[in-house]
């Protein structure tokens, strides 16, 4: 297949992009390098652009077939989204609209989307499965939920077949150690532990120690990228012209911060400092994905399913190629 990868020199894409090459698809990267890399991808597969361009949009998919869309391009910083809603729905939801509109005037038969566990917001029950009431508590989550239900009327209305994959907390690194996590700023909390023992930083809050947990402190579930990236192809292979897919993508296993902090100094052998601040707003005592439904329909699991495996790989990067590349925005 042919696949038009949106936002595909960014973190989970350039992972996805190197799976689906590998097992034998063709991929165009469409990516306006806000926060994806050139060195990310193969230079013949990058299309340097941006969604709110209409012709540029126009221009990709008139290069040649499209089999199937892969849409990944997002802002994703909660804080900012909060700050500035504007951004976030013209980018999140209005160019997903305007690329939704393309597929539909190509025949694009297949669309497969990067959501997000934010749109159940505060869950009503942890783990948290696919009927679990979707609340959004910030701009960013309610602009990829906005997505999801353009989603479902686009199919019912074009014909279109879509899986809107919503994973939770993305971690670690390609095993080669090639490429990783490479944000700027950097909000995820392995990230900001690594580079702390790598001596980037001088330390890393710790955002809560009251919470009503084993030891205090937030519970998620990390999955690995490239379990994300298996599930996003598996999904692309495998549906069918009337599936209309939502399912959460995760381990079933949640982590504390204390117990990531402890993983980080092991893996890494470094010291860590940690400070402890209060609790921050809007975050949860846990979110821990049910994906069993995943697990069903994709014939998917993770690979990946202890915390130091994760960190280890994440490590692989930050200490190596990643220090190399760590502030470039080629």
């Amino acid at each position: 297949m042919h696949l038009l990868v949106t936002g595909g020199a960014g973190y989970i894409g350039s992972h996805a992009v190197r799976l689906f090459l590998e097992r034998g698809h063709d991929a165009t990267v469409f990516d306006n390098l806000v926060y994806g890399r050139r060195w990310a991808v193969p230079k013949e597969t990058l299309v340097v652009g941006d969604l709110e361009d209409a012709a540029a949009v126009e221009r990709v998919f008139r290069r040649r077939p499209i089999d199937a869309v892969v849409h990944f391009a997002a802002y994703t910083y909660v804080g900012e989204s909060v700050a500035d809603p504007a951004k976030y729905y013209r980018n999140n939801f209005v160019n997903a609209l305007g690329l939704l509109d393309a597929c539909v005037r190509h025949e694009v038969p297949k669309f497969v989307f990067s959501s997000t566990a934010a749109t159940y917001g505060s869950p009503e029950r942890v783990p948290i499965d696919e009927n679990c009431v979707q609340q959004p508590i910030n701009p960013y989550g309610r602009s990829k939920l906005a997505v999801e239900l353009a989603l479902k009327d686009y199919a019912l209305a074009y014909g279109m077949s879509f899986a809107a994959l919503r994973y939770f907390n993305a971690a670690g690194a390609h095993p080669s150690g090639d490429i990783g996590e490479n944000h700027d700023p950097e909000t995820h909390l392995i990230p900001l532990l690594l580079e702390t023992a790598l001596g980037l930083r001088p330390h890393v809050e710790m955002f809560g120690t009251d919470y009503p947990t084993p030891d205090g402190s937030c519970i998620r579930d990390y999955i690995h990228v490239d379990d994300l990236a298996e599930a996003h192809l598996t999904a692309v292979e495998k549906l069918g012209a009337n599936d209309r897919w939502m399912m959460n993508l995760g381990t079933g296993r949640g982590y504390s911060v204390r117990e990531v902090i402890d993983s980080c100094r092991l893996i890494s052998g470094r010291k860590i400092d940690v400070i402890e601040s209060p609790r921050r707003e809007g975050d949860p005592p846990a979110l821990v994905a049910a994906a069993d439904l995943a697990r069903r329909t994709l014939d998917w699991s993770p690979s990946y399913t202890e915390l130091d495996a994760i960190v280890e790989t994440a490590w692989r990067w930050h200490s190596g190629k990643g220090m190399r590349v760590r502030g470039r925005k080629d």
